[in-house]
């Protein structure tokens, strides 16, 4: 199993060149806090404790968004906790045939019929979506939240250092809760798109993308074409 961990890890490394984020995560990938994430998994996996997305997955928020066009940071909670729909992109689900209730209620509040369940064309504009975990045990929601806490920590703290321009959407508690450590970003707040579930399907995103998009215009940077 380490042996797979440690491919993982160096094609990750790989891959993050690409995208620039290796400056940023490959001291946290060779830490030991990053061991200590990989060695809870693994031993949960042994207990048949299954989690998603899959860990060379995990990081695709990453791969797929430049860190030279961040401009917006997106917060959610969990992956999907169902296997196989995360595909490693906060809301997105581009591994099904169609939208997880979170994601659909994401399109109606922008009005968008055609429900395009893959964001990846979010994050070629410069959209991070990230969780504040990056994997889930299968079906139990908010499980891996401390097993990522020390990575969601790091993340947070680097992007703060490198730039203070950058807006911070944080959608639901636990999104909330790390705004402490990002002083100085641009910091917009709504509740979590699946509370929605619990207002009758009505989700109070109190126009949230035409906030971002009036904050962009507003330091003079292209606009999100959501």
């Amino acid at each position: 199993m380490q042996d797979k961990i440690n491919l993982i890890k160096e094609t990750l490394k790989e891959d993050l060149e690409v995208s620039g984020w290796h400056k940023i995560l490959s001291p946290f990938l060779d830490s030991k806090g990053f061991d200590n994430i990989t060695d809870t998994l693994t031993r949960l996996v042994d207990q048949d404790r299954r989690f998603t997305p899959k860990l060379k997955d995990a990081f695709n928020a990453f791969k797929e968004t430049k860190l030279s066009d961040v401009k917006v940071v997106i917060v959610g909670q969990d992956p999907y906790p169902q296997l196989g729909v995360d595909d490693g992109i906060a809301f997105s689900c581009s591994n099904t045939g169609k939208p997880q209730p979170s994601l659909r209620y994401i399109m109606k509040e922008l009005g968008d019929t055609s429900v395009n369940i893959d964001l990846k064309r979010w994050c070629k504009q410069g959209v991070l979506l990230i969780n504040t975990a990056l994997t889930c045990e299968v079906n139990k929601i908010g499980s891996h939240y401390d097993i990522w806490k020390p990575f969601t920590e790091y993340i947070f703290e680097s992007i703060n250092k490198i730039d203070k321009d950058i807006i911070f959407v944080l959608m639901g508690r636990k999104a909330e809760a790390w705004q402490l450590i990002i002083p100085g970003q641009k910091i917009l707040k709504c509740p979590h798109p699946a509370a929605a579930a619990y207002n009758g399907g009505t989700w109070k995103a109190d126009n949230i993308f035409e906030r971002v998009n009036d904050e962009l215009d507003k330091q003079g940077k292209t606009c999100i074409i959501w």
